[in-house]
């Protein structure tokens, strides 16, 4: 372990982890509460129609969104790395072009499609206007260009802050809505102006520190003009939209598509589930998203990525093993506590996925890796393979076995995506030799 931590870029996604740790630790705190003044503020039902409500616009924002940070670090740090502004400045402006393309399709997709959905997502005529209302909230949703600008400016402090800021106004308007018994409308209000604040707060962000580094002009947006000037830039966005796109379809939709064929009820008992696994994974969330720009630094054809995807992946799995035990511990009371005995039954559902987190922090590296092999096709029909399966088993064994088949499915899921993507990982390994390298000079010619 002393040998881990004499390698500068193992400490650097130490570090920044503990950055987004701090703030993801009060995140998940405060989206507890948050959650909790909801659930019981409420009764099931319509704690299950705004659950369903709030996964429904993120559904369809990860269909729709382009990976534009995910770009923007790959095209955009090794432009930093070289001092070759001009370039950055054409990433960030094509990132932010697809971003409003995007946010525009999704939102209006978002609207076209409720009215279809509606019934058989059980909402009444005041539901279905206040969800409508929600849609607007979309375009928000769909950019992500200001987090891969501080990502690759290596801010991943002002990232920290936002994570905590987001959840804590929605835990302070969640706490107005359930004591001022503001009901329903209240508390869709509530999370509708502090996903709004939290995602403009990214933006303010971003902006200042382009500004801080004199790089201007760089958020006007810019599509098919700029694009010429990155080659391979359409080629990579459209193949993370994909991936992205699918890995939408097993996570995003799993609340929608079990409030679908369950009821809203429970899709809010499944919900519940879904967030203290969230919370329990957050260690190898903090680990991608500072392992991925490091490692896009590397030569793919030496070891050393390799090693440090393999340190990172046994420290997360290390770590989600003490995280599942301390769930099994505290989920119980935590629930009752929090929800109440009326969701009791959420933590049948944790017992059944905890065994999912720690195969999923073993896995996490692979997708960088994968990345930075420049096998996206790759990974893509893995994640394919893997989505397409997952939708067979929730759908099945929802109807089977009712709200925990849908847990076994969404534990199935997990295994299935990290065997797939593990092989052609080790395949690109063993094949290391014959990957492509581009240093930053070449890069940014």
């Amino acid at each position: 372990m002393k040998h881990w931590f004499s390698d500068g870029a193992f400490r650097t996604i130490i570090r920044n982890s503990a950055y987004l740790g701090s703030g993801n630790v009060a995140s998940a705190l405060l989206g507890l509460l948050a959650l909790s003044c909801a659930g019981k503020g409420m009764s099931p039902e319509m704690f299950g129609v705004l659950i369903v409500i709030q996964s429904y616009t993120k559904a369809i924002s990860d269909f729709i969104k382009f990976q534009t940070w995910q770009f923007v670090v790959q095209f955009g740090t090794p432009a930093l790395l070289n001092k070759n502004i001009q370039r950055f400045r054409n990433v960030v402006s094509f990132s932010f072009g697809l971003d409003i393309a995007s946010g525009v399709i999704a939102v209006l997709g978002g609207m076209l499609l409720l009215p279809l959905l509606s019934h058989a997502l059980g909402l009444d005529a005041k539901s279905f206007w206040l969800a409508m209302f929600y849609c607007t909230l979309i375009p928000s949703m769909t950019s992500s260009t200001p987090t891969g600008i501080l990502r690759a400016v290596d801010r991943f402090d002002l990232i920290a802050i936002q994570q905590a800021v987001k959840p804590f106004l929605l835990a302070v308007g969640s706490i107005i809505a359930y004591f001022g018994h503001l009901g329903f409308a209240g508390f869709v209000i509530a999370w509708y102006a502090s996903n709004l604040i939290g995602g403009t707060l990214f933006w303010w962000f971003a902006a200042r520190e382009l500004r801080r580094r004199n790089i201007h002009n760089a958020l006007r947006p810019g599509l098919f003009e700029t694009a010429r000037q990155i080659e391979g830039a359409w080629n990579f966005v459209w193949t993370t939209n994909l991936a992205h796109t699918i890995w939408a379809a097993r996570n995003s939709c799993s609340t929608v598509l079990v409030g679908i064929i369950l009821g809203p009820a429970a899709a809010g008992l499944f919900k519940i589930a879904l967030t203290f696994f969230d919370a329990a994974g957050t260690p190898a969330k903090l680990l991608e998203k500072s392992f991925y720009p490091e490692i896009m630094r590397l030569d793919p054809r030496t070891k050393r990525p390799w090693l440090l995807g393999l340190r990172s992946a046994v420290l997360a799995g290390g770590i989600g093993i003490l995280v599942a035990l301390v769930v099994v511990a505290v989920g119980k009371p935590v629930i009752s506590v929090v929800f109440g005995y009326k969701y009791l039954q959420a933590y049948d559902l944790i017992e059944i996925m905890l065994s999912a987190i720690v195969v999923s922090m073993l896995g996490f590296p692979q997708e960088s890796l994968l990345f930075m092999a420049g096998k996206q096709r790759v990974f893509l029909i893995a994640q394919a393979i893997a989505s397409a399966s997952y939708i067979v088993l929730l759908v099945g064994l929802s109807q089977a076995f009712g709200v925990p088949g849908a847990a076994f499915a969404y534990f199935g899921g997990q295994c299935l995506d990290v065997l797939l993507s593990l092989i052609p990982t080790l395949w690109a390994y063993r094949h290391r030799c014959l990957l492509k390298f581009s240093a930053p000079a070449e890069i940014t010619k």
